[in-house]
């Protein structure tokens, strides 16, 4: 292998990927380059050894290679990297290397081990060393059924445990030690195994101390869903978690709820922990009963009280530790506390705690803890650390005597130290220890946690302690320290409900842990003097030594400075006490209630809500760091000295955008997405680059202004730090100890020295542009290249530009708007629109800085790794940053317009003074005399400038590669796309400069009407350049252009405000027409607006053209969305030619001028000024109309909704329109209910309609179907009045019943006759259900006035004067007749002849044809064009498939298929033939099956008023012939139209002509063939029947049904008799020839004799294909099933005789009976009627005739036979 080389000699040709080494920091350090052919892409360092990957996947190691020595020849240590062939054939993407041990990733997520595996670190069993990379299988036994194999992105080592993160980011551990996270009771584990705790949660990277891990947690999205509330009951045992005890003068709430099954994991993914909540910070001294406050009710608790010898007080980090025992007594020593010191077993202790390494190391270590004793201190805390009492004492809380005595020992040798490092805390007010003593903290062995809520005077030692301090300090306490123990009791379920991303859940924010449990429940010291006061700060300054110090971001911002109450807590808001009272209001002290419901005045969110990181593919920025395991160094940041057994998260880095960690020996590194290093854990050799204690806590590295940190590396007792400085040539950091090699020896630790805060180390900028940096043991490494083409150096320069710009952004928005939106006086400076505006604007803000670190977090990532412009954020999401610039813009542009930075001004020198230095300071400016609005828009505008940064850098990366190269084009065009948005930016920059100058020199009256956020000046013509055309003398006229609105201000020369009024025409709805010189001689525009039109006169044709071409384009970008793009005809720019705006276009408008639209607002399409096309118009009073336009009006189909006075409904209109007006087919739901679905006219209910009326819940409304004439019934009409159980069909005038009608009511009353005024009146006659008769005169409804005749159903009649009502007694004068006995029935029968009264079938629906003929372009019935009748067709089936394409449900699949084939009209010239007969034929059956064809829909009208007509009380059997008839008069009217659409059609019973083929045909065939040749003869029955009698039969047949009745009961009993006979007795009976009767039959194939007692087995073909008449409806039809029997009948008779016969009808006869009789047919009167009153009269005299004659004769015949 090559020789390591100084960097000094030559360079070598490997120009990218160089590894430098060293150790130490002295200037004599010389970094060696590792030489390799190829380039190092990853280094990893361990103690004593390293890993490399280079390019291509190959993996080499250095160092001491211990588990190398079992094999042949191999030495100890080796300086020449070795390659690991272990690993040949594998690419492998990632490497690792911990203490003695080493990993590797391969691309397809494998992992493989070796080195050192004592304790299972390598992740194999029975071997205690790895000599060569070895496959370790990662599974994941989740699913018992199927076990699968986990792909793993990287892995990391620590001294005895290794992690690894899949490509689930989830986390795999395995090894031995707490370090691991998994609740295992055997050590060390060999299989990897999932942390559970980090479950769900997405992680991002791990790091491994040496026995310690830390892993960086993207933060999960904020949940959607409702919170609820906190349960009340434990999850195993179900016992309450919280109780409350009511004493006489305090109530305590308590949640010290121990679960006996065991302890349980943290409800939320992780949040328990052994503090009781996340972060908290270090724990007090005692375990007595302090208040506590967990993260989770289930958290297990031990026991207050213990019992254990005396022991001195003590606070080191062990002692604190919850793993101590006290060593006089402790059966079992611990194992972790016994192994505080780290595998070499010379870490220091800090120097300031003596005792605590004293006693450290007075315990002894244990190699191989014992997995019992492991288990018992990691999981039963036994003593945890506490103080305790004497064992004679009964009061669980420390003397007085032994605090004091150790506060004293302690501050002698500590306190001096202590106040010289952190002068603040020395510092710090009496106000501020009170204030500690009060953030009470949770001790490490706390098992009850109670609230003490002191309610008396002085109530018990809480009392007591309060009533001295508030007694000693109560002008500057107030009553905080009394809501403050009320808080308490609700952090756990306030922070449930709001948990604050600023504010730490832990159980104290600002608390010491130094304080006892007596300076809160113990007695008093001193009470009221200044001993008590001295004695606390002393606690809470010892507090600060010890220990964690509460909320570690409070203290980094305000300098450690305390708050009286709970920071976080008591500041989470009125809604949440509000919301607790509703569900803990027993729990709630009334003061506290009071003090949260107070109303305070908020002048604007003291920040923004936060950024999501909504895109995946962009780094996330909020993140979380957890930490676990072993933490006696205070490595693992929760501010204590103990172990962690389970990941937790270090809340304190929760909000600080942690981006990368890494982890030493003990102390642990966050890298922040500020450029910032954040440091914790042991501090022994300066290793955390700064000085100040506790360490316990991540405190930030002291570093020079202006040094920006993007990579680390932590070693032993080291950290490396790679920066940014003065140049864009990265350099680096050195913190931590001095190593000194002697001549010929290994390395001196200690006796160099170390670092008080990281040094330069001067060699950086020799060895090229360092990409990353590692560490490890005791060495150091950097990857650096070369700057090849200047490419390295431009893509340095970019990432470090974009880090830079990212931390002066942080820097604004900490250091000047969130001290600004605290301002008390903001929204009365600034008003509710410009406090809006800010809002808006900071909003934006924050969304570019997110975006800004999301880049600079992605450049820096590519920087260290791939160093390539592949994925690159600039350039894959080129849109969303320009996106997010223009919108910042906008809201910048609007803010300035509305004057908010002259607003701005005073609140910010109330806020920063008057000097405002900070500002000035951000702006870089030395100029004193620059105005402050001027400097805040500076500082706000400084992102826009960093625009041409990316411009000006992506073109310097161009330049490094081939011009014709895609990377090339891919760079210049993302150049050219920054480029254009910063010249858009820079122009609307200067828009809004121009319109805030305007509005600076504006008329003030006009301003406020007039100002706008978004609007912007375009031109104007105060310098006279345009004037009104035919103005007054005196007027006065300005024009204004602003990007969304042309304003017209008028006014008067005298007056003193000259510009009195002025009207806005908004320009998405403005037309402007250029108006010819030529014929007019004027340089002059029209403008057209929806309500005005006006002419405007220009100075000369450039004025024209340039105001014509300022308001077309302004037109156009206000159409378009996008306001003005131009920059301002002030400045003197154009932009180049652009088309018109569209003279159609989509917009909205508020109509202002009287009329029928005043104050409505129309928003659809437009034409010319007038609403054409779709739209939506709405009034101020509810009214609103959707539909279509015509030149301004309704025109088309709309909806139109109408308010009613009772508020809650409305009448709603959905149909057709013309002219303004509801015009056609529509349908009108009334608010009462009502239901009109028909025609209008002008508004009017006018031709063929259906009113519905009764309540909407009815379920059987009244119903009147029948003609309108402007709005009122008239003609004829059929009404259905369900209240009364009548049904009137006759005809009508102004809604009353005039002119001839008929009535049937429920009971089987039967009235035809004369109406008048509504009434019965005049000449009628009326039948009752037993057929009693009544023909004469009427007065009022069913009232008999006059003469008449009254018929009795056996043929008596009475002849006379008649009154009174029917039903009720009538008085009668006059004479009895009685038949005479010798007269036949029909002589008796005076049964009166019905019809003659009744309206006649052609006068009936004259408005649902005439409406068809108008559908057809006709005027009248009969008249107009066929041409122009299919053209209206066409016109109406295209308009029709245009309405269902958007709801293609609406119709079949064959009504769609129907639709395109009616497109085709029937072609035809001349005499219609049989073929052209068939198609017309076919289209008319298609036509009628679509209501979209005029022809279907006047089928469909026909068919609901027959069904209204002959449906429910209309089934009446004397209704019968009008029913017929009707259906008679269909055919005619039908009929008649279609020879309309079909001239050449004969006429009815005409015959269709023959071609001249079979007319030649015929000429040259016998006379007699010319005779038998059927001829088709055109009948409307025949051709229209089929399709219209199917949708009518079933009322018809009812009527048909109910008429035959009594005939049909008697044939059905003469039918059910004669059936019970076998077939040979009933063919006898019946007298059918023996020679007819069948001798055999077949049933299923098989041949059977016909004996005696066989039944329904003789003709049956014939009896099944006769009963199929009922399946039937058309007379032809079932005519048809009549001839098919006879021909059956035939078939079988010819087969018994073998020899052709012909029937005779005394042989036929007899067969058919029988076949009749046979086949049951239950209705066959009503057929035999149906078919004979609507048979085609062409075939009444041949074959079917005859046939059905027969049928008849049957029927007749069955009724007359009489079995004897």
């Amino acid at each position: 292998m090559e020789k390591q080389m100084s960097s000094g000699e030559e360079e070598s040709s490997v120009e990218r990927g160089l590894l430098h080494t060293w150790k130490g920091y002295s200037c004599s350090v010389t970094p060696e380059k590792v030489l390799l052919s190829r380039p190092v892409l990853q280094a990893a360092l361990g103690n004593r050894h390293g890993v490399l990957l280079v390019e291509g996947g190959q993996v080499y190691s250095f160092g001491e290679l211990s588990w190398k020595q079992t094999q042949m020849a191999f030495p100890a240590e080796t300086s020449e990297p070795v390659l690991e062939v272990g690993l040949s054939g594998q690419k492998v993407v990632s490497v690792a290397a911990g203490g003695f041990h080493s990993g590797a990733v391969t691309e397809d997520g494998g992992v493989h081990m070796w080195g050192d595996n004592a304790h299972g670190q390598c992740g194999l069993s029975g071997l205690t060393a790895v000599p060569n990379p070895t496959p370790v299988g990662v599974i994941d036994h989740s699913d018992p059924t199927a076990s699968q194999t986990v792909k793993v992105l990287e892995l990391a080592c620590g001294e005895q445990h290794t992690l690894a993160l899949s490509a689930r980011h989830q986390v795999w551990a395995w090894g031995s030690g707490p370090q691991l996270g998994l609740p295992v009771s055997t050590l060390p584990t060999w299989r990897p195994q999932r942390v559970e705790h980090l479950a769900g949660r997405h992680v991002l990277q791990v790091s491994c101390g040496a026995f310690h891990s830390l892993a960086l947690v993207r933060c999960p999205a904020p949940s959607q869903e409702p919170r609820r509330p906190p349960p009340d009951k434990c999850g195993q045992c179900n016992q309450l978690l919280y109780t409350m005890t009511d004493k006489e003068d305090h109530v305590i709430i308590s949640d010290n709820h121990h679960c006996p099954i065991g302890a349980q994991a943290g409800e939320h993914g992780g949040s328990d922990d052994r503090r009781g909540s996340e972060g908290s910070p270090g724990k007090g001294l005692s375990g007595q009963q302090q208040v506590k406050v967990k993260s989770s009710p289930s958290e297990p608790l031990l026991s207050t009280h213990r019992h254990s010898p005396p022991r001195p007080l003590s606070l080191s980090p062990h002692t604190t530790s919850r793993s101590s025992p006290a060593p006089a007594t402790s059966p079992t020593q611990d194992p972790v506390a016994s192994s505080g010191s780290d595998a070499t077993g010379t870490a220091p202790q800090e120097p300031q705690q003596p005792e605590a390494t004293e006693e450290s190391r007075a315990e002894p270590s244990s190699a191989e803890p014992n997995p019992s004793s492991l288990s018992q201190a990691y999981d039963s805390r036994p003593d945890g650390g506490a103080l305790q009492g004497t064992g004679a004492k009964s009061s669980p809380y420390p003397d007085e005597q032994a605090v004091k005595e150790y506060l004293k020992k302690l501050s002698d040798h500590s306190l001096s130290d202590q106040a010289a490092k952190s002068p603040q805390l020395a510092q710090r007010s009496q106000v501020d220890a009170i204030a500690d003593v009060f953030t009470p903290d949770e001790p490490p062995s706390s098992s009850s946690s109670s609230v003490v809520m002191a309610t008396g005077a002085g109530g018990g030692p809480v009392g007591a302690a309060l009533n001295s301090l508030v007694a000693s300090c109560a002008s500057v306490v107030g009553e905080r320290v009394a809501s403050t123990c009320e808080a308490l009791s609700l952090r756990k379920v306030m922070s449930y409900y709001y948990p604050s991303p600023t504010s730490s859940s832990c159980s104290s924010s600002s608390s010491p842990p130094g304080v006892s449990a007596q300076g809160v429940g113990g007695p008093a010291p001193d009470a009221g003097g200044a001993g008590g006061l001295a004695l606390l700060q002393e606690e809470s300054l010892q507090g600060k030594k010890s220990c964690s110090l509460g909320d570690v971001r409070q203290e980094e911002a305000e300098g450690l400075s305390r708050r009286l109450s709970l920071p976080g807590l008591l500041s989470q808001g009125r809604y949440a006490v509000q919301l607790l009272a509703t569900s803990y209001g027993g729990m709630l002290s009334p003061r506290l209630l009071r003090r949260y419901s107070r109303s305070r005045v908020k002048a604007a969110p003291l920040s923004p809500t936060l950024v999501a990181d909504g895109d995946s593919l962009l780094p996330s920025l909020q993140t979380e760091v957890w930490s676990w395991g072993r933490g006696q160094e205070g490595q693992l940041g929760h501010g204590d000295l103990q172990c962690g057994l389970q990941p937790m998260c270090i809340k304190s880095l929760s909000s600080k955008q942690v981006l990368r960690i890494a982890a030493g020996a003990h102390h642990s590194l966050a890298l922040t997405a500020q450029s910032q290093m954040f440091s914790w854990g042991s501090n022994s050799s300066g290793q955390l680059g700064h000085m100040e204690t506790p360490s316990t806590i991540p405190r930030l590295a002291k570093l020079s202004e202006g040094i920006r940190v993007w990579d680390v590396g932590a070693g032993q007792q080291h950290t490396l730090l790679l920066a940014d400085g003065d140049c864009f040539q990265p350099i680096l950091y050195y913190s931590g100890q001095q190593v000194k090699e002697g001549l010929g020896q290994a390395p001196q630790e200690g006796s160099g020295g170390y670092t008080q805060q990281p040094v330069l180390l001067p060699f950086c900028m020799n060895i090229g542009y360092v990409s990353s940096v590692f560490a490890g043991g005791q060495l150091c490494g950097a990857l650096a290249d070369k700057n090849v083409m200047g490419f390295i150096a431009s893509l340095h320069e970019l990432a470090a530009a974009e880090r830079k710009c990212y931390c002066k952004l942080t820097s604004v928005k900490t250091e000047v708007l969130q001290p600004l939106l605290k301002a008390d006086n903001l929204t009365s400076s600034l008003g509710q629109t410009s406090t809006g505006l800010l809002q808006t604007l900071i909003g934006r803000f924050n969304g570019l800085c997110q975006l800004t670190g999301q880049n600079s977090a992605s450049l820096t990532a590519l920087v260290r790794r791939l160093r390539d412009i592949r994925g690159m954020l600039l350039l894959d999401h080129t849109e969303l940053f320009m996106d997010t610039y223009t919108e910042y813009s906008s809201a910048l542009g609007n803010f300035l317009v509305m004057g908010g930075f002259q607003a701005l001004a005073k609140p910010c020198q109330d806020v920063f003074g008057k000097g405002c230095e900070v500002v000035q300071r951000l702006v870089e400016s030395a100029d004193d005399s620059v105005p402050l609005p001027d400097l805040l828009l500076s500082v706000l505008h400084l992102p826009i400038k960093h625009l041409q940064e990316y411009t000006r850098l992506l073109l310097k990366l161009a330049t490094c590669y081939e011009v014709d190269s895609a990377d090339y084009r891919t760079l210049q065009d993302g150049c050219s796309k920054f480029e254009s948005l910063v010249l858009h930016l820079k122009r609307k920059r200067k828009e809004a400069d121009y319109t805030l100058h305007f509005w600076k020199s504006f008329p003030g009256k006009m301003t406020d009407s007039l100002r706008k956020p978004s609007r912007r000046l375009v031109c104007e013509s105060s310098n006279k350049a345009l004037t009104l055309q035919n103005a007054g003398r005196f007027s006065v006229n300005w024009f204004i252009l602003f990007n969304d609105a042309l304003v017209h201000a008028q006014g008067m020369v005298p007056y003193k405000n000259l510009f009195s009024t002025h009207h806005v025409f908004p320009l998405t709805s403005l037309w402007v027409d250029p108006i010819s010189e030529e014929t007019t001689g004027l340089n002059g525009l029209k403008v057209i607006t929806p309500e005005e039109c006006f002419t405007l006169l220009t100075s000369s044709p450039m004025e024209k053209a340039k105001w014509l071409r300022s308001i077309n384009q302004a037109v156009e970008q206000a159409l378009s969305g996008v306001g003005s793009d131009t920059a301002s005809l002030a400045s003197g720019s154009g932009s180049g030619p652009r088309p018109d705006p569209p003279i159609s276009r989509t917009a909205s408008y508020t109509f202002y001028k009287e009329g029928r639209l005043k104050e409505a607002t129309y928003e659809g399409r437009w034409l010319a000024g007038k609403p054409h096309g779709r739209g939506v118009v709405k009034w101020p009073d509810g009214r609103v109309y959707t539909g279509t336009f015509k030149n301004g009006l309704e025109d088309g189909f709309g909806e139109y909704i109408l308010p009613s006075k009772n508020a809650n409904k409305s009448d709603h209109y959905q149909g057709n329109w013309k002219e303004g007006k509801m015009h056609g087919f529509g349908t009108y739901r009334y608010a009462t209910g009502e239901v009109y679905e028909g025609c209008f006219q002008d508004n009017m209910r006018h031709g063929h309609g259906m009113l519905r009326s009764g309540k909407l819940n009815s379920s059987s409304p009244s119903v009147f179907i029948g003609q309108w004439q402007s709005d009122r019934k008239c003609g004829y009409g059929v009404f259905d009045d369900i209240t009364r159980g009548e049904k009137y069909m006759g005809t009508w005038q102004d809604d009353q019943r005039q002119g001839n009608g008929v009535i049937v009511t429920q009971f089987g009353l039967y009235y035809e006759g004369a109406f008048s005024s509504n009434k019965m009146m005049g000449t009628g006659v009326l039948l009752s259900e037993d057929d009693t008769s009544f023909e004469g005169e009427f007065s009022e409804d069913w009232t008999l006035c006059g003469k008449g005749t009254l018929s009795m159903p056996n043929g008596d009649y009475i002849e006379g004067s008649f009154s009174g009502v029917w039903g009720s007694g009538l008085k009668i004068s006059g004479s009895y007749y009685k038949p005479n006995l010798f007269d036949s029935d029909k002589d008796k029968s005076r049964t009166p002849k019905l019809g003659r009264l009744a309206v006649r079938a052609e006068d009936k629906w004259l408005a649902v044809f005439e409406e068809c003929w108008k559908r057809l372009g006709s005027d009248a019935v009969g008249q107009g064009e066929t041409s122009i009748a299919w053209d209206n067709i066409a016109v109406a089936l295209t308009a029709n498939r245009q309405i269902h394409r958007g709801s293609p449900e609406l119709l079949t699949r064959s009504q769609h298929k129907a639709l395109e084939s009616l497109e085709i009209i029937p072609q035809h010239v001349g005499p219609v033939t049989m073929e052209t007969y068939d198609s017309i034929r076919l289209y008319l059956i298609k036509a009628c099956d679509t209501a979209l064809h005029p022809l279907g829909r006047l089928l469909e009208s026909l068919v609901a008023v027959y069904r209204m007509t002959y449906v429910g009380v209309g089934a009446n059997r004397r209704l019968l012939p009008q029913a017929v008839n009707e259906i008679k008069s269909y055919l005619k009217r039908i009929f008649h139209i279609v020879r309309f659409l079909f001239p050449d059609l004969p006429e009815e019973g005409g015959l269709i002509p023959e071609t001249a083929d079979i007319q030649q045909e015929r000429s040259s065939s016998s006379s007699e063939a010319q005779l038998e040749a059927p001829r088709r003869v055109v009948s409307s029955s025949a051709l229209l029947l089929p399709v219209l009698l199917p949708r009518l039969y079933p009322p018809l047949f009812t009527l048909y049904a109910l008429d035959k009745e009594k005939e049909e009961d008697v044939y059905w009993d003469c039918v059910s008799r004669l059936n019970k006979q076998p077939d040979l007795a009933l063919l006898a009976f019946l007298g059918v020839h023996q020679k007819f009767w069948p001798v055999s039959i077949t049933v299923h194939g098989e041949t059977q004799q016909v004996v005696s007692s066989t039944k329904d087995a003789c003709f049956a073909s014939a009896v099944e294909t006769l009963q199929q008449i009922s399946t039937t409806f058309t007379p032809s039809d079932k005519l048809q099933v009549i001839q098919l029997t006879f021909e059956e009948i035939t078939q079988e008779v010819l087969t018994l005789l073998k020899e052709d016969f012909l029937w005779s009808m005394d042989d036929l006869f007899p067969v058919f009976l029988y076949v009749v009789l046979r086949a049951r047919i239950r209705n066959l009167g009503s057929e035999v009627s149906l078919i004979e009153d609507l048979m085609d009269p062409c075939v009444q005299h041949g074959e079917h005739g005859i046939m059905f004659t027969t049928l008849k004769a049957c029927y007749y015949q069955i009724q007359q036979e009489r079995i004897t």
